[in-house]
């Protein structure tokens, strides 16, 4: 049997959010899907391709000048 059950994760417990009809002390398998990752609107391997080769092309086009400014690791990544 396989079924969908949302939950959120508090306090080291997964808490349904929904009912779920299962028997007390079943073990199940929790599968972890990164709700923020945003699937590829575009699937075509030739139009990835090409949209890769113009974004190539426009990265040559407009190069980072060497007096730019150089960024720390902790002022890239936002830390709280």
């Amino acid at each position: 049997m396989s079924q969908t059950i949302k939950a959120v994760y508090h306090n080291g417990a997964f808490i349904p959010q929904e009912p779920c009809d299962l028997p007390e002390g079943v073990q199940v398998d929790v599968v972890i899907s990164d709700p923020y990752t945003i699937p590829p609107r575009i699937t075509d391997p030739e139009e990835r391709e090409r949209m890769m080769a113009e974004l190539l092309r426009r990265m040559h086009e407009n190069p980072i000048s060497e007096n730019a400014p150089r960024f720390t690791r902790d002022e890239l990544h936002e830390r709280r």
